[in-house]
């Protein structure tokens, strides 16, 4: 499959231009398909075959490995969630807080790397210390300064305000260095960069599937260090957190399983194995060319005052300064092109995928010119 192919196979594209894939990616047709069947065979099949609950855990077991192979880890260290916000939410429910910790985080964090720690400052006296940025860049000086004595810093790998890959491995290093663990937001980069979490060293890595990877929503998954695992206790407790449910004296599963709770659909998360293989078909690698040459195609055409992406963007996302960024979006919409807007900075971002096309670019530039 290439991505003209991919493109085809999406019935969504149909009609009008999408250029919004950094909030939700509609699936191929493939995606759709092995998630229906998923249902169908549990539903139909493994109540008198297998069983099923044992039918469920062994597609719980599969999809880990996919995953894991994905990042770069074990499937012991791949927890399947709902979403990104599952996942932080999981973590943050599993550290031991009191008013003598401190969460470090970027301005740059969408709402999910916000609330949780909004949440234990106002229940737990935790210190939340927001780190400032400049333009969607970070100043590893800043994050040193910041992470004196801090418990967890929770960082984006790459911006969903401005696009920007920040430099995680060695943020990480900075944060070990000052005894801090380091959450990283990666939900905007698998399906569009390569992702590999042994090159970034951090302790946990949450994302999901429904955005670059175009698999459905539901198809959360985090990454957690089975060495920091070991001192975890997760807020919530069930059947697949441990070895043994019916032991008396219950020990949680060693590695990221002891965030997995209880019974959940294997639908979502077998669109997500097969939208992981499209990408594994096409490659990673011609996917993220293919993005470079249109953003870059979208940034020509855009006045230097307007853009506040870098210049030549570092991924798929493209924001761009306008009066009205509600307004614009709407105007755009009535056009036949879907983006969305940003509360901060006041702007229109556009998320190009591979399946965008030059004439897409084009059309857009002409829309933007005209609204």
């Amino acid at each position: 499959m290439d991505p003209t192919e991919l493109r085809e196979a999406i019935p969504a594209l149909d009609d009008g231009i999408y250029c919004n894939w950094g909030a939700g990616g509609p699936s191929p047709r493939r995606v759709v398909e092995a998630a229906e069947s998923a249902l169908e065979h549990h539903e139909y099949a493994s109540p008198t075959e297998t069983g099923m609950y044992p039918a469920a855990f062994d597609f719980y077991e599969e999809a880990r490995a996919v995953v894991a192979d994905l990042l770069g880890a074990a499937p012991a260290e791949i927890a399947l969630t709902e979403s990104t916000t599952d996942g932080i939410n999981r973590v943050a429910g599993a550290i031991d807080w009191d008013e003598d910790d401190v969460v470090v985080r970027t301005d740059l964090e969408h709402p999910a790397g916000v609330l949780p720690w909004q949440r234990l400052e106002r229940e737990h006296g935790v210190e939340v210390r927001v780190l400032e940025t400049d333009r969607g860049t970070v100043d590893l000086d800043d994050v040193k300064a910041a992470a004196d004595d801090a418990t967890l810093l929770c960082v984006s790998s790459l911006t969903w305000t401005h696009g920007t890959r920040l430099p995680i491995a060695e943020i990480v290093d900075v944060a070990h260095d000052a005894g801090a663990m380091v959450l990283v937001d990666a939900v905007q980069g698998p399906g569009q960069i390569p992702v590999d979490v042994g090159e970034w060293n951090a302790d946990f890595v949450a994302a999901s599937g429904h955005k670059w990877l175009l698999a459905p929503f539901g198809s959360g998954f985090c990454y957690v260090d089975e060495d920091v695992a070991a001192d975890l206790t997760p807020a919530a407790i069930g059947y697949r957190s441990v070895v043994d449910a019916n032991a008396g004296d219950f020990r949680y599963e060693p590695g990221a399983r002891r965030f997995e709770v209880g019974t959940t659909s294997p639908v979502a998360h077998a669109g997500l194995m097969e939208a992981i293989d499209i990408v594994e078909e096409i490659g990673i690698g011609t996917i993220a060319g293919r993005i470079d040459a249109l953003t870059n195609r979208l940034a020509d055409g855009l006045p230097e005052d307007r853009l506040l992406s870098p210049r030549p963007p570092e991924s798929g996302l493209v924001t761009i300064a306008v009066d009205d960024p509600e307004a614009i979006v709407e105007r755009l919409a009535d056009g036949g092109i879907v983006v969305r807007s940003l509360p901060d900075p006041a702007a229109v971002r556009v998320s190009l995928h591979a399946v965008n096309t030059r004439a897409d670019v084009d059309a857009l530039l002409e829309a933007l010119r005209a609204a």
